[in-house]
């Protein structure tokens, strides 16, 4: 077994009634909370009153910031302002990703000076956190990126045409609560599209050439959990099972990812997401088939005992697909199409923007932990296959 480093949220809190600890869970870490939301875009104000009332029976004052969409170096100044101006010392994200990315970088951004472009991967100057943040409490309302134990803020910027990441361990949350009841309201278009995201997470963090046997095994009972929860949550958004399965799986596929790093499918959606309105999950469902696919393919041609097919074979057991590792694409193929994801050309992708694509998928962080090395065809080809 080769040597590893394991990272993770200091606490986690899951499970059905959790919400309840929330207000005794801030009250341990300040008294002047920001929550930084995008629950009321889908009318769920009374949540939103539901988590004042929490933090004012324990002495909380709080003030809301609205984070519409997948968070902009923009949004994170604008948070920053009014985090200021409030005086918080903690910071609560509060609905899907996007909620929970903005809040994480405006929590760690309080307390170093500059914004988001300053340390942001890839379209910024890079630079590294030396110091914690604001204390900073994740409770997702979506089972999808598993930002709630993720050490990383996925940052749009717009005028660059791509999506990057601040990252460092000061990012983590103190406590990730993580109340599967919460979820019970999601639309069955976003269940679908957030759990393929989470069931992408967990199959590139298994493959990745830098997993290690913590998030191995972590991602296994994530893909396991998403093949059992997925379609029975889409389909019925109240069976609190499935709802408890895919909230597992989306915790699970958070702190795999960040061990193990992700893949190809994920190095894509940071230029896609910047430059077409298309969600992040719909991304993922839509490249998933054709990259399991064309890596299946490159690693066969480059040694037919690459040890990679064998993880391959096992994501497809744990699915109940059979033993051989070429079931995987189908299934993953005909799970969008139960869960009516649709291609990513209904977003804009032409066949004339790869040449633009491809390289900024090739700078990626993600890109170098895919388990094989694609060509500029076989990238090319996933894109295609993809529309």
């Amino acid at each position: 077994m080769l040597p590893f480093t394991f990272t993770s949220v200091t606490r986690i809190v899951f499970g059905r009634g959790t919400f309840a600890q929330l207000g005794g869970i801030v009250r341990e870490f300040g008294a002047r909370a920001l929550i930084v939301t995008n629950a009321d875009r889908s009318g769920k104000r009374g949540v939103i009153a539901r988590v004042y009332a929490a933090l004012t029976e324990k002495g909380v004052a709080a003030e809301v910031f609205a984070q519409n969409g997948e968070p902009t170096v923009a949004d994170i100044d604008r948070g920053l302002d009014e985090a200021r101006k409030f005086g918080c010392d903690v910071v609560v994200g509060f609905g899907g990703g996007a909620a929970i990315d903005a809040a994480k970088a405006i929590a760690v951004l309080l307390t170093h000076g500059g914004g988001a472009l300053d340390y942001m991967e890839v379209v910024g100057l890079g630079k590294k956190f030396s110091k914690a943040g604001v204390p900073f409490i994740a409770v997702p309302t979506t089972a999808g990126t598993g930002a709630e134990v993720t050490r990383n803020a996925v940052v749009g910027a717009p005028e660059k045409q791509f999506k990057a990441s601040l990252r460092g361990e000061q990012l983590l949350a103190r406590v990730a609560l993580v109340d599967p009841e919460l979820q019970t309201g999601v639309s069955s278009e976003v269940t679908a599209r957030t759990g393929m995201d989470a069931l992408t997470q967990n199959i590139e963090a298994y493959t990745s050439n830098n997993a290690n046997a913590m998030s191995d095994a972590l991602a296994l009972q994530g893909i396991e959990r998403a093949g059992r929860g997925l379609l029975r949550a889409y389909k019925n958004g109240s069976d609190l099972d499935a709802r408890e399965d895919m909230a597992l799986s989306a915790l699970l596929s958070g702190i795999a990812l960040t061990n193990a790093g992700l893949g190809v499918v994920h190095a894509f959606a940071a230029p896609m997401g910047a430059k077409y309105p298309v969600p992040h999950g719909t991304v993922c469902a839509a490249l998933l088939p054709p990259v399991i696919r064309v890596n299946i393919a490159a690693l066969r041609a480059a040694d037919a005992n690459h040890p990679a097919l064998a993880r391959y074979a096992h994501v497809a057991a744990f699915l109940n697909l059979g033993p051989e590792a070429d079931a995987l694409s189908a299934y993953v193929e005909n799970l969008r199409r139960e869960l009516q994801i649709p291609g990513l050309a209904k977003y804009g992708l032409k066949t004339a923007d790869f040449a633009e694509l491809i390289p900024l998928a090739r700078k990626a962080n993600n890109m170098k932990f895919n388990p094989a090395t694609l060509s500029e065809g076989q990238l090319e080809e996933i894109l295609s296959a993809a529309l």
